[in-house]
């Protein structure tokens, strides 16, 4: 890859070789091979919980996740209205009602008083975002979901390696639900992980996306099940990067450090903030602007300077299927997508680079 200043591109080099290597000599390169289980298990042990299971994609583990939860038609299910539409999509896969609350203005994540203020008797469940790598109030939303029996799914899938009061995301609900996509902290190439403590739950969710197959029968399916497993190539390349898991998310946190300082003074500009006690992945150092600049204009200003970055994510209720779930209150779920951007935090960058990208931006904004 030529240098540049890369977004969120991956970090792939010589280690990663290595393992794929291995997975196509060994001949398995499909779902069958040793390199799937070896992750899996080096994945708990990392995330300090007793199960995780590889999937497809971030996607497919909150649809199983939901649909092992049995969550279903008539039920509803509270999602930020700030995140990826992978969030939301598999609450439509499995029948269910998504239920749109507004965020924090600071933390960017959901608000644990809005999801207060939408639970009705048929909320089932609470899907927690931590947007960009940053930790939501997990004591409060745990809590909730205590006092109304609601089921937790994490959408960690930008925050591996994020810490609430010492404790990774990814652990604190019924399940938490990762992804590897290319952009992420570590990648698959694709791919995610269902985790948890419940190993009964988790069992059944391997054999569901093992198409529900009941291997000591042949192939005899007793359930619907789905077509979600990872490859071992996938699970060759996960390996690999986990081992370099740690070196990562340093460069990123050194990253988020030296935007801070690099920005510091600059008139309007503010950065997501974490709450007490959170440590981000920072898998992408995101700012606000708050002196009317056009963020569009910015934008493009930037990559004529060979600055790539990305706006946040659109509100969900502004995509055609989303708009009817429209009917709460989301001021600062549109503030911050109309003054905000995502910064070049690839792991392939340099301090340097980041600190080019501070000299720009202020030119561009002061």
């Amino acid at each position: 890859m030529s240098k540049g200043i890369y977004l969120d591109a991956p970090n792939i080099g010589e280690r990663e070789k290595k393992y794929l290597n291995n997975a196509v000599d060994s001949g398995y390169v499909s779902t069958a091979g040793p390199f799937v289980k070896e992750f899996e298990e080096r994945f708990s042990g990392y995330l300090g919980i007793k199960k995780a299971v590889s999937t497809q994609s971030g996607t497919a583990a909150i649809h199983v996740a939901l649909h092992e939860l049995g969550i279903g038609h008539g039920d509803e299910v509270i999602v930020p209205a700030l995140t990826f539409i992978a969030t939301v999509n598999p609450v439509m896969y499995v029948g269910a009602r998504p239920v749109f609350v507004d965020v924090d203005l600071k933390t960017w994540n959901i608000s644990p008083d809005e999801i207060r203020k939408n639970i009705t008797k048929n909320t089932k469940a609470i899907i927690p975002v931590h947007l960009y790598g940053n930790p939501c109030y997990m004591d409060e939303i745990v809590q909730i979901a205590s006092e109304h029996k609601l089921h937790v799914i994490e959408d960690a899938t930008e925050s591996l390696g994020a810490k609430y009061k010492g404790r990774l995301t990814g652990t604190f609900g019924d399940f938490g639900c990762f992804s590897f996509n290319g952009n992420k902290v570590i990648t698959t190439g694709g791919g995610g992980m269902v985790a948890g403590s419940n190993t009964e739950r988790l069992d059944h969710i391997k054999f569901l996306v093992n198409q529900a197959r009941d291997e000591e029968r042949g192939y005899y399916h007793p359930e619907i099940g789905f077509n979600y497993r990872m490859t071992n190539i996938e699970a060759a390349l996960g390996l690999s990067q986990m081992e370099r898991l740690d070196d990562f998310l340093s460069k990123k946190k050194r990253f988020n450090e030296r935007y801070r300082q690099g920005l510091k003074g600059v008139r309007g500009v503010r950065f997501q903030e974490e709450y007490e006690g959170s440590e981000s992945s920072c898998w992408l150092t995101c700012i606000s602007i708050d002196n009317k600049i056009d963020i569009s204009a910015l934008q493009s200003a930037l990559k004529t300077k060979g600055i790539p970055t990305r706006r946040v994510f659109m509100p969900i209720t502004e995509f055609p299927p989303y708009k009817r779930y429209k009917n709460t209150d989301m001021k600062n779920t549109y503030q911050i997508y109309e003054n905000s951007l995502c910064l070049p935090g690839s792991t392939l960058n340099t301090e340097e680079d980041v600190a080019y990208v501070c000299k720009t931006l202020k030119e561009i904004v002061s």
